[in-house]
C-alpha cells in the first residue's frame, strides 16, 4: 500500500481511505486486510479485471484524440468482395505517407457494410445493387441515413477457372453452367431480409454453395468445376490472377456499384483520396 501511495503521489492514509469509499460505492469488499497484509477478494479480483478493461480503453480514446503530440493517423472502410475496391485501399497507403497509422479494410457481407457506415464504425462503404434488391436497398439507404454515390454499372459474367471444360466459351447461358456448382458468398446473418451481393440473386440454382471467403471460393471452383457470378472486373488479384476467366452470361441483371457515406458526413483527408481512388474505376 505504502509503495502504490507512493507511485499515485499521495499519502497512503489518503489511499485507503480512496479505497474504502470506493468499496463502499461499488459494495463489494476489493481487499483482504490482515495483520500480515493485504491481499484480493474473489470479488476483488473480478473487480479488478474490468477495471483494467476500462482503464485500457481510456487509455485508447487518449491517444486517439487526446494526445495530439502522439497523433495516429485512422481510417476504415467496409466493402463487399470487389478486388478495385482492395486495390484503391493500398493505393491510399502509398500515397499517404504517415510516421504512424491505424488502416482497417473489412470484406464483408452486405448488411455489415451497411452497419458500418451507419454506426461510424467505417467512414466508408462499397457495395452494390442490382433491379432485384434495388427498392430494399433504397429504403436502407433512407433508414440508416446514408448517402449513395454511383461509380459504374456493370453487366453479369460468370467466373470460371481456366481448366473448366466450358472455359473456351465466349457467352454462356445459366442453363449450359447448370450442371456445375455456382459458388456464392453467403448472406444468411441477415435477420429480417436477404440482401445478395451478386447478380441474379433471385433466381433458383440447382447447385448452390455459399462460402464466406474468396480463397475458399477459388478453391472449390477449381475442385469441383464450380462457378462464380459477378461483374468481370480481373484486376490483378494475387488469388485469381492467371487462373480465373471470365465470360458474359446470356441473362443480364446488371449491378450499380457506388460507395455509401452517412448524410452529411465531412469526409476525412484519408477519405477524400479513397474516394478519388476509387472514382479511377468510374465508368
Amino acid at each position: 500500500m505504502r509503495e502504490a501511495a507512493g507511485k499515485l503521489f499521495v499519502t497512503q492514509p489518503a489511499l485507503s481511505s480512496t479505497i474504502r469509499e470506493l468499496e463502499e460505492e461499488v459494495g463489494i469488499k476489493i481487499f483482504e486486510r490482515t495483520n500480515k497484509g493485504i491481499s484480493l477478494t474473489n470479488q476483488g479480483t473480478e473487480f479488478i479485471s474490468y477495471a483494467k478493461q476500462a482503464v485500457s480503453q481510456y487509455e485508447l480514446i487518449e491517444e486517439r484524440y487526446i494526445a495530439k503530440e502522439k497523433e495516429v493517423k485512422h481510417f476504415s472502410v467496409s466493402m463487399q468482395h470487389y478486388v478495385f475496391a482492395v486495390h484503391a485501399f493500398v493505393n491510399v497507403i502509398k500515397r499517404c505517407e504517415e510516421k504512424k497509422y491505424v488502416y482497417t479494410v473489412r470484406e464483408t457481407r452486405t448488411a455489415e457494410v451497411l452497419y458500418s457506415v451507419r454506426d461510424m464504425e467505417s467512414e466508408i462503404g462499397v457495395l452494390a445493387y442490382s433491379k432485384n434488391n434495388e427498392n430494399v436497398m433504397k429504403r436502407l439507404f433512407r433508414e440508416y441515413q446514408l448517402d449513395f454515390h454511383p461509380l459504374m454499372v456493370r453487366d453479369t459474367y460468370a467466373y470460371l477457372w481456366k481448366g473448366h471444360p466450358l472455359a473456351d466459351r465466349q457467352e454462356l447461358s445459366l442453363e449450359e453452367l447448370a450442371q456445375y456448382p455456382c459458388i456464392s458468398f453467403d448472406q444468411s446473418g441477415d435477420s429480417d431480409f436477404y440482401i445478395t451481393e451478386e447478380a441474379l440473386g433471385n433466381y433458383e440454382f440447382e447447385k448452390l454453395i455459399k462460402t464466406t471467403d474468396r480463397a475458399t471460393t477459388s478453391e472449390i471452383m477449381v475442385e469441383l468445376n464450380g462457378y462464380s457470378i459477378g461483374t468481370g472486373i480481373m484486376m490483378d488479384s494475387v488469388i485469381m490472377k492467371d487462373e480465373i476467366v471470365t465470360i458474359k452470361l446470356k441473362e443480364q441483371d446488371p449491378l450499380k456499384i457506388g460507395y455509401i457515406l452517412r448524410k452529411n458526413h465531412k469526409l476525412s483527408d484519408i477519405g477524400e483520396i479513397y474516394i478519388e481512388e476509387l472514382k479511377k474505376y468510374k465508368g
